[in-house]
């Protein structure tokens, strides 16, 4: 008994000693905050003034680029019709995601290059040398892609949104229709052809299927799925025609 009180006692008394020689750090007096100043100073220049605004409309620009990415470019047709021919060969998640968005990617950026070398001609660099403003350098830079958005729009579309807007067609070209009427129609004009392609693109793995159906309901073998069967048959005749190539041929070509 008196042994086990020792032994707490001596337990005690090591803790006690223990926290004691804990040291306690405390918390900086101030934490780094990082500034960014636009303002005009004393010991500021113009210039400085300048670079910051560049940099601030360069965030923005980048914040907004996936919404520019999706609405006004070739990548809303190009992952449609990529969806439709995964969903023909139902082949579930095979190729992932992950990849067709990574192929609508650069895919897009193939496309769009011209577009881009002609804004960047254009507007961006210009204007980071300081030889047009701001207003300018939007005008410059929006009329490549609107130039691009309705080569690609239909006149139906297009007349669409200008009979919804109200605007003043006899004012309007098509080298000044304003980006909140292009784009829209552009839009829906994508998701049409996007659809008619994938319709296309389903009807030969359509008659693989109902074949295959036929097939086994003559046999009486109603209780195999068809798809188990015309599965391995899709992907043959996907890989036989070579269909990675026509189908990235038709999407490239269907903007040249």
């Amino acid at each position: 008994m008196k042994r086990n009180k020792f032994v707490l006692m001596s337990l005690i008394i090591f803790t006690i000693i223990f926290l004691l020689g804990v040291k306690a750090y405390a918390a900086p007096e101030t934490l780094p905050v990082p500034n960014v100043d636009i303002s005009i100073n004393k010991t500021g220049s113009p210039k400085d003034y300048v670079d910051n605004i560049k940099l601030l409309i360069v965030l923005t620009i980048v914040s907004l680029l996936p919404s520019f990415l999706v609405m006004m470019t070739s990548f809303t047709r190009i992952i449609v019709v990529l969806g439709f021919m995964r969903n023909a060969l139902g082949t579930q998640q095979a190729p992932p995601n992950q990849v067709l968005v990574g192929l609508a990617l650069f895919l897009t950026i193939f496309i769009m290059a011209p577009t881009y070398n002609t804004i960047n001609n254009e507007a961006v660099k210009p204007f980071l040398e300081n030889k047009i403003n701001q207003q300018q350098a939007l005008e410059k830079a929006s009329n490549p892609i609107r130039k691009f958005m309705l080569k690609e729009t239909r006149d139906k579309d297009l007349e669409l949104f200008l009979d919804i807007s109200k605007a003043d067609k006899t004012k309007i070209t098509k080298d000044n229709v304003p980006l909140q009427i292009a784009i829209p129609s552009f839009i829906i004009s994508e998701l049409k052809t996007a659809f008619t392609i994938g319709f296309l693109i389903y009807i030969p793995f359509l008659i693989i299927d109902i074949v295959v159906a036929s097939v086994l309901m003559s046999m009486g073998m109603f209780m195999l799925p068809p798809v188990m069967i015309s599965l391995p048959f899709k992907i043959l005749l996907f890989v036989m025609v070579d269909g990675w190539y026509l189908l990235v041929k038709s999407l490239v070509m269907g903007y040249a």
